[in-house]
Formats: C-alpha cells, sequence, structure tokens
C-alpha cells in the first residue's frame, strides 16, 4: 500500500474561494499564494495544485493527480475517462442549476436548434457542442469564443451562441432569448481511476467526499438550542422539526429543561416565533460546520 499523498486539484478562478471555504468547514485550512499553483494544507496526506476548471478531467485522466473538483461539463466536453465520486453543489447564491444553453438575438427568427442549419455559433464548450449538433443532423459552423460571448450576437459576428447561465438575466440583458438547454452541469469530485484502485488514495478520497458533502449539507441547516419548562415542554418539542428527534436534558436544580435540535435554515424564522408563543425562551441559533 502506497503511502504518497493524494494530488488533490482544485478549480482557480471562480470556484476557487468557494472550494477552500468549502475545504475550510469540512476541516482542511487551504493557503493559496497568488503565484503559486500549488497551495498549502495541513494535511501531510494531501498535496494540492489550482488548475482552470476546463482542464482538470484531462490531467485527472492522464494520472498527472489523483482526484480533482471541476465541472460536469468540462469532463463531457473533454471526453474524459474519470470516475465521477458525487456531485458537489455549491452555489447558496441562486437555487437554479448552471446550463449551458443556446441564445439568439431576441429579435431573430431563430426558435429551434434546427432553425440554425447553415448558421454560425460562438461558444467556449466547442466539442460538445459540435456533438449535439451532429446528433440532429444540424450542419453548424461551430467556433471558439476567447470571451464577451453575449455581444457577439448583437455585433453580427455570429448567429447564435451557446454559454452558461444560471438565471439568464445577463443573456437578456444583452438582448438574447434563450431557444434551447444542452446540458445541466454542477461541479463533480472526480478520480483517476488506477489512484481510485489504490486502498490508501481510495480511503482518502472518501474521507474527502464525507466530509465536504458533511459541510454541504451543514449550510442548509442550523442548530438550536432553547430552555422550556416541564409544563410547556411537549407543546415546544412538537414543534421542532430534527433529523431524529430533540435533545431534551435537565437543567440542573430545577423543573426546566435544555432543547436542542438541528433544522432546516428555510423554516428556522417561521419557526422561532412560533416556539416562543409555545413557551419557549432564551432560543440560540448556530451555525454548523458539518452534518454527517
Amino acid at each position: 500500500m502506497t503511502k504518497e499523498p493524494l494530488k488533490l486539484v482544485i478549480p482557480k478562478g471562480s470556484l476557487e474561494q468557494a472550494t477552500v471555504d468549502l475545504f475550510g468547514r469540512a476541516g482542511w485550512n487551504i493557503r493559496i499564494s497568488p503565484r503559486s499553483y500549488f497551495p498549502s494544507v495541513d494535511d501531510d496526506e494531501l498535496m494540492l495544485a489550482r488548475l482552470r476548471a476546463q482542464e482538470i478531467s484531462r490531467y485527472v485522466e492522464s494520472g498527472t493527480f489523483d482526484a480533482g473538483l471541476t465541472g460536469r461539463d468540462w469532463i463531457l466536453e473533454n471526453e474524459s475517462n474519470v470516475k465521477v465520486i458525487d456531485d458537489l453543489v455549491y452555489s447558496k447564491a441562486s437555487r437554479n442549476p448552471a446550463r449551458w444553453v443556446l441564445a439568439v438575438d431576441g429579435e431573430s427568427n431563430y426558435h429551434a436548434p434546427e432553425d440554425l442549419a447553415g448558421c454560425r455559433i460562438a461558444t467556449e464548450l466547442v466539442g460538445f457542442t459540435k456533438k449535439f449538433f451532429a446528433e440532429r443532423a444540424i450542419e453548424v459552423d461551430v467556433e471558439f469564443s476567447w470571451g464577451s460571448t453575449e455581444a457577439k450576437v448583437r455585433e453580427g459576428v455570429v448567429d447564435a451562441i451557446v454559454d452558461v447561465t444560471e438565471t439568464g438575466n445577463t443573456l437578456r440583458a444583452n438582448g438574447l432569448r434563450i431557444i434551447h438547454s444542452l446540458l445541466t452541469t454542477n461541479t463533480q469530485l472526480i478520480a483517476n481511476h488506477e489512484a481510485y484502485a489504490d486502498p490508501f488514495k481510495r480511503e482518502k478520497i472518501e474521507q474527502i467526499h464525507l466530509l465536504l458533502q458533511a459541510a454541504l449539507e451543514a449550510r442548509k441547516m442550523v442548530g438550536l438550542k432553547m430552555n422550556v419548562s416541564e409544563r410547556n415542554l411537549d407543546a415546544v418539542v412538537r414543534l421542532l422539526p430534527s433529523l431524529d428527534a430533540p435533545t431534551v436534558s435537565g437543567l440542573y436544580k430545577s423543573d426546566s429543561f435544555a432543547v436542542e435540535s438541528v433544522i432546516s435554515e428555510d423554516v428556522v424564522r417561521s419557526l422561532i416565533p412560533k416556539l416562543l408563543k409555545a413557551g419557549a425562551r432564551g432560543i440560540i441559533e448556530f451555525d454548523l460546520n458539518k452534518v454527517i
């Protein structure tokens, strides 16, 4: 069994800070120097690197790295033969999944992919887009976009674009209209097949998977603590949703109890007033790092 550190690559760019924050909640402190591609981490069993998400699946497939975090879109774009461990849903800012969509000028007569036969399309997701149209026997010219993709339709450079969006707001702000969704994507934890077959590296990957998912689950939950008199205990406990059942313990030299529960963050604002009316006092809400 090898004891070489697991070589893990994380995305550089827009997901970088979210990834570092997530690992922090999971128990790993990552420090990044802007001039280095190799972050430091407080775990001797890990060696970290950071690359653009577009490249990560290729380097994990080749064995340059044992595991990594990248988008499902780039795994498909690169046609990478990697083991997908799980999805990791980062975003709290939007409940909408990221989608690669086909968009055209809002005033055009294009309403479906078939309408674009013979047209020029710009995208960063070139391989996947070519495959999408080829499977439908629609002849189009797909070209790589180096940036400012939304503006190219309005400027008449191309007839349509394939771009990634969550809400579609940026596309609409640029006068574009979505006519088709090609792909829903998400961040995925992936592994090299050979590395995953190694017992030590597999155990390390599974540890990372477990704790990252626990940290993500904790972001949806909060802890509540409160004091409740004996006569109000049943009424308060009936109000409390929990993973199993609330924890109830007696207070020292008192006929009251301390009650603790873990609940969904979505319901806490409506729940607290009800708990107060039912007789709970000294309510404390606190964040959680991990829920397993």
